[in-house]
């Protein structure tokens, strides 16, 4: 009887542990194992598992469609870990790109600005006027300021290229030089109109006092070429007026069509018995705002 107590708790204790194995006796004495015993790894065992699970050499290849030797659920969490490490790699990578990226157009920006206003100081030594560090605004009355802005606002829409703060700083310095605001706002608009860069209107192109300008109009008429230098030669006209055009062979210009509007940029100025023309030359841009991109 103590015998089979023994037993019992002896059974008691591997099922507490539920690491070994049960045994039964059949009808005949003997030992039945009733299923394998379950072996358990050593601390030192799981370690090593780990350091080899994460050595390259011993990572699956998760770009299979299935991944042999290991069970779903893992196949589920190497796939998981592989994708989150792609995921921030390519952070790290856009993260460093931007920062290089917005740097760079921060430096460019403050030597943009540098530039500009060392350009200003030296025109201010010609016309004080031209000083970034003179603004005429600040001398104006709240009413001149107020009628200023708002003209410098409208000229902002007409004028390309022209800021309202540049317009308004350039009628300023006009008013304090005596002019009222509609004086100011014609002698302001000429002078930027004749700029360079700035399209002007045709019959303006005989004031310009440099060799080159920029226009836009629709060329009316077009003349067979009197030399094989010549590529094009006609008249473009707009609102205010109209003048000769010629394009030359060497300059390799775009070739224009009777009725069509073109925009010449950087053009040269010539005078032939008291009338003013301009030519295409290797440095003139001719963009056409009615062609389709694919035409062009």
């Amino acid at each position: 009887m103590s015998s089979q107590n023994a037993s019992q708790k002896v059974v008691s204790v591997d099922e507490q542990f539920g690491g070994g194995e049960r045994e039964t006796v059949d009808e005949d004495g003997f030992t039945v194992v009733a299923e394998t015993p379950a072996f358990q790894a050593t601390v030192q065992e799981e370690t090593q598992a780990k350091v080899d699970a994460n050595h390259p050499d011993g990572i699956a290849d998760a770009s299979q469609e299935r991944i042999p030797g290991v069970t779903l659920a893992q196949e589920e969490r190497i796939k998981a870990r592989e994708a989150e490490l792609e995921r921030i790699s390519a952070q790290a990578e856009l993260g460093e790109q931007e920062g290089r990226a917005r740097r760079a157009r921060d430096v460019a920006s403050e030597r943009s600005a540098a530039w500009t206003r060392a350009f200003e100081r030296r025109a201010a030594s010609v016309d004080q006027s031209l000083s970034p560090d003179n603004d005429p605004r600040e001398m104006l009355s709240q009413d001149e300021l107020g009628a200023v802005n708002e003209q410098a606002g409208r000229l902002a829409g007409e004028l390309d290229g022209w800021s309202r703060a540049a317009i308004s700083r350039r009628l300023a310095q006009a008013v304090r030089d005596g002019a009222d605001i509609p004086s100011a706002v014609l002698d302001v608009k000429d002078d930027l109109e004749a700029a360079p860069g700035q399209i002007i209107p045709i019959d303006r192109v005989g004031d310009v006092d440099r060799g080159e300008v920029s226009v836009e109009g629709t060329v009316v008429q077009l003349w067979d070429a009197p030399d094989p230098a010549v590529e094009q030669v006609g008249l473009i006209e707009d609102e205010s007026g109209k003048t000769k055009f010629t394009s030359w062979v060497r300059s390799n210009p775009k070739i224009v069509e009777e009725g069509e509007r073109v925009q010449i940029r950087g053009a040269s100025t010539s005078w032939y018995q008291g009338r003013v023309s301009i030519a295409v030359t290797g440095w003139t841009t001719m963009l056409f705002p009615d062609r389709e991109a694919w035409w062009e």
